[in-house]
């Protein structure tokens, strides 16, 4: 059952306090801030003050939030590691009726964190799900990044390994949409390395500590920005990664693609590789591999 009412379902704004609204059960999706405390909506904080419980990745990173705005609602972890054992709690606790928010370390939640599969089994259950919308990184450096932002692609992490990382690359290589990356600051540089060697020298941006103090926005070209980053410059804090979309006759050029991936695997790989980086049909490029193989007077698509 919901909370006892000793908790103080309050939060202060500029030393104002105001009284949270009453909440229905369910799961609140409550975006915070990227960086700065202010980027808050005056609803999520009712909604966290609100609330009976918040589910956090990190309780250190959310009561910091919730200090700076007298919020009292008590925290527990939810994350990776703790999700499977952890989610049959709240779901008791919302059929018990309790008003549950739902929060990342920064951003929108569900974005690179586990939590669509409590959503999942949350709104199976007949149980309230909305969303309380507010900062995110991603659409913060789409709208940064000075590249076409009618179609996008939100990739998350690359890879950490090189050869994974590379493979991912060459299967983004012909997505026709600004592609966004994070990346964590010691594995920039590398990563961007393998970006120009896929891309060349598509547009790009690089954007760290989105809302904070030293916010940096860099674009240039993906050759130039490996360049910047492989001499030392700054990379400490928070990176996304914003690419331009290839150009026409890049997307087009399947020949290029299949050459470049039966160089490395097999046939039927090469054909599932440049199927998914293309969005052409799997017998199309199979009979294009094979056309290939007869120009090339070998029997073998090269």
């Amino acid at each position: 059952m919901p909370q006892a009412d000793a908790q103080k379902r309050s939060f202060a704004v500029a030393g104002h306090e105001i009284v949270a609204p009453s909440l229905e059960g369910g799961l609140y999706l409550v975006a915070t801030p990227i960086g700065n405390l202010g980027d808050i909506t005056i609803r999520a904080l009712g909604v966290l003050a609100g609330a009976d419980l918040i589910c956090c990745e990190d309780t250190r990173v959310t009561r910091k939030l919730l200090d700076h705005y007298v919020v009292a609602t008590p925290l527990t972890p939810y994350h990776e590691h703790n999700a499977a054992a952890a989610r049959p709690k709240i779901l008791e606790r919302l059929a018990a009726g309790d008003a549950i928010a739902l929060v990342s370390d920064a951003g929108t939640p569900l974005i690179s964190d586990p939590g669509y599969k409590l959503v999942r089994e949350a709104s199976h259950a007949g149980h309230l799900v909305t969303a309380v919308p507010g900062a995110s990184a991603v659409l913060a450096a789409l709208s940064l990044g000075a590249l076409p932002t009618d179609r996008f692609f939100f990739e998350g992490f690359l890879p950490p390994k090189q050869a994974a990382r590379q493979k991912r690359i060459a299967e983004l290589a012909r997505i026709p949409a600004t592609l966004v990356l994070f990346e964590s600051g010691p594995r920039l540089a590398d990563a961007l390395a393998d970006l120009a060697a896929g891309f060349g020298e598509r547009e790009a941006a690089v954007c760290r500590e989105l809302t904070k103090l030293h916010e940096e926005i860099r674009r240039s070209d993906l050759v130039s920005l490996t360049q910047h980053y492989a001499q030392g410059a700054e990379t400490r804090g928070e990176m996304v990664i914003v690419v331009a979309p290839p150009q026409e006759q890049e997307a087009d050029d399947i020949d290029a693609l299949l050459r470049n991936a039966l160089a490395r695997v097999s046939v039927k790989d090469a054909v599932g590789e440049v199927a998914l980086a293309t969005g052409r049909s799997k017998r199309e490029v199979y009979q294009r591999a094979l056309e290939l193989s007869d120009e090339s007077g070998d029997g073998k698509a090269r």
